[in-house]
């Protein structure tokens, strides 16, 4: 029997399987808004055989977007065509499958281009924003130096994270997740590369996830009970002095008291090219020292890309959960697939028996009786 493709639950929340499709940035919104490359996309993810289908991050202010093209949650329009991509979505999903929204703050990381013009700071006349952080540091050279948030602008992206979790619930997205990981706003008040405050938002670790944790509280009590809550956290920064997997024990126990249902562990890139790691697999020791320490329902992330090797990291590995994100952009039926490959039998669409097995020698579909 298959462990990947058995029922997991994140809180209140049952997925139909152990895989989950990562948030990618598409960089193709219009000032927040989901356009016509959200709905084609989102739909395929929802015909893909994943169980958790999440939505790239979503900035909870115009200002807190990565780039001119990032999606956003902070407004009417934002939020009423990211429900005409989920209401377009659900309609063609396979059974079960549900939806998540990652939402989060670039910080000092903000007010770029996208990536494939090179990202870096967006200059001047190209209708730069200013960009803030827990502290007065760049994130690498060239880049905007960003203002230190005073005590009023931390409270207004507190209470920001709580209003986009609102629209998400209303929206009628199953779970939302706080992109806590990758050098964004949340990680970067939680690490001592990027946070020098000596005030009562910095300082020592507990002052340093004072931030995070406050986060997590808006965003669950935004969100109704049969919503899940979760978090992208850092397993380590990579970096002498910056965060070790002990500090991603602490923050998952804290999310935890929080009221958040799993944690998905990440790393790196506090700074700019600071992820040295690279290998199938290469966030999963840290996730299961996470998940066998804090106690919450772990997922992790990291160049995996192989039915096999899936299998593996959720049956041995120590972790209840994988998250793919270029091989569903590979290959959009990437969980038929693996089905196939694991020998589990997928309710597909009926409109797709046709292809069966003539297209897929040997692969077990379950048939509309």
């Amino acid at each position: 029997m298959s462990i990947l493709f058995s029922p997991l639950d994140l809180g209140p929340v049952r997925a139909p399987n152990r895989i989950a499709i990562a948030p990618m940035c598409q960089y193709s919104a219009n000032d927040g808004c989901a356009s016509d490359w959200h709905l084609q996309q989102v739909m395929n993810y929802a015909m893909s055989g994943a169980g958790v289908v999440t939505l790239e991050a979503t900035g909870v202010t115009r200002e807190g977007r990565i780039s001119h093209g990032c999606l956003g949650l902070y407004s009417d329009e934002c939020e009423y065509a990211l429900a005409r991509v989920l209401q377009a979505a659900r309609a063609v999903a396979m059974p079960d499958t549900k939806f998540s929204i990652q939402l989060g703050h670039a910080g000092r990381k903000g007010s770029t281009h996208k990536n494939w013009d090179g990202g870096g700071s967006l200059l001047t006349h190209e209708s730069a924003w200013r960009t803030c952080a827990p502290s007065s540091l760049p994130y690498a050279a060239n880049w905007h130096v960003p203002a230190a948030m005073d005590e009023a602008e931390i409270e207004r992206t507190i209470d920001a994270f709580g209003r986009a979790a609102a629209r998400a619930a209303r929206i009628g997205f199953d779970m939302v997740e706080l992109h806590a990981a990758h050098g964004y706003l949340i990680h970067q008040f939680h690490s001592p590369i990027s946070n020098k405050r000596t005030d009562a938002w910095g300082g020592d670790p507990q002052g340093r996830l004072r931030f995070p944790l406050a986060v997590a509280e808006a965003v669950r009590a935004a969100t109704p009970t049969h919503m899940a809550v979760g978090a992208r956290i850092t397993g380590t920064d990579y970096i002498e002095g910056g965060l070790t997997v002990e500090d991603a024990v602490d923050m998952a126990r804290g999310f935890k008291t929080r009221g958040l249902d799993y944690v998905c562990v990440s790393s790196g890139n506090i700074i700019a090219g600071g992820r040295p790691a690279s290998g199938p697999g290469f966030n999963v020791p840290n996730a299961a020292k996470v998940r066998a320490e804090a106690g919450i329902v772990t997922r992790t992330a990291g160049f995996i890309a192989d039915a096999h090797q899936a299998e593996a990291i959720v049956s041995e590995g120590g972790v209840d959960q994988v998250a793919l994100a270029r091989a569903f952009l590979d290959d959009p039926r990437w969980g038929w697939h693996a089905a196939e490959k694991l020998g589990v039998t997928l309710p597909l669409p009926k409109q797709y028996n046709r292809v069966a097995p003539k297209a897929w020698p040997g692969v077990k579909i379950a048939r509309p009786s």
